[in-house]
């Protein structure tokens, strides 16, 4: 029997990348797992993958409307909530000359208004006990130059899993956030594919991360289901970084 037999998980951002490899871990374990994202084509793509236990829907974290949508499928499909993780981002940045208005309302809708919301509007579901994971970033602990709004962002999610961890305690629901290091997802990808971006990325590979390579979706994944299961029991309100030591040495 898997850790998460008889459980029901949200991943939003689910579809690719680190949200995906979460979703397949749950799923795997034996949560019923429905994952959220933008493309339908992305989503039926992930649930042909995985398969057995991987369900989806199409909608944009940064609506709330869609966000009614989705918990409104989890209360009439499952009844009830125990794990949610809250995957949805985007790495996009700009050193601070470079800043403009779209790219600042983009990211903080994006990386933490939908944080938000989401957790919000999960709320009246999640039974006891339940775990939350936020997917930050190691930009929230060190200077990264490049990443103004970005590490801003993400900042702001190790300070939500703060004061959630304290307020959701009585109602038996941690909150915890998870780190990763650069790692290889298509995101990364993409920006790999210019050669200043690779060049970048390169660099911060070779001066901070003491491993010397990219996290792997399966690594990040890993630690996510640690912490979405009962062998977690005592900790919330932690960041646990999954990074290579990026920004432990």
């Amino acid at each position: 029997m898997g850790r998460f037999e008889g459980k029901v998980a949200v991943v939003t951002g689910g579809s690719s990348g680190i949200g995906l490899e979460i979703a397949r871990g749950l799923a795997r374990e034996g949560a019923r797992t429905l994952i959220f994202g933008r493309r339908q084509s992305a989503i039926d793509a992930a649930r042909a993958e995985v398969g057995c236990g991987l369900e989806g829907l199409a909608g944009d974290v940064t609506n709330l409307a869609d966000l009614d949508r989705l918990f409104a499928r989890v209360r009439d499909e499952y009844g009830a909530l125990d794990i949610l993780v809250s995957s949805a981002g985007t790495s996009s940045g700009a050193p601070l000359p470079a800043v403009t208005e779209d790219l600042y309302d983009d990211l903080m809708d994006l990386n933490v208004k939908s944080v938000l919301f989401t957790v919000q509007k999960a709320l009246p579901l999640l039974r006891k006990p339940a775990s939350i994971v936020l997917i930050g970033s190691v930009t929230s602990s060190v200077g990264v130059q490049g990443c103004t709004v970005y590490a801003a962002s993400k900042a702001a999610i190790r300070s939500f899993a703060r004061t959630w961890a304290l307020e959701l305690a009585p109602s038996d629901i941690r909150v915890n956030v998870i780190a990763p290091g650069i790692t290889g997802t298509p995101l990364v990808d993409r920006i790999r594919s210019q050669q200043a971006g690779a060049d970048h990325l390169d660099g911060l590979i070779h001066a901070r991360t003491a491993m010397r390579r990219l996290g792997r979706p399966e690594e990040i994944a890993a630690a996510t289901l640690f912490l979405c299961s009962e062998e977690s029991s005592f900790i919330t309100g932690a960041e646990l970084a999954v990074d290579g030591g990026f920004v432990q040495i």
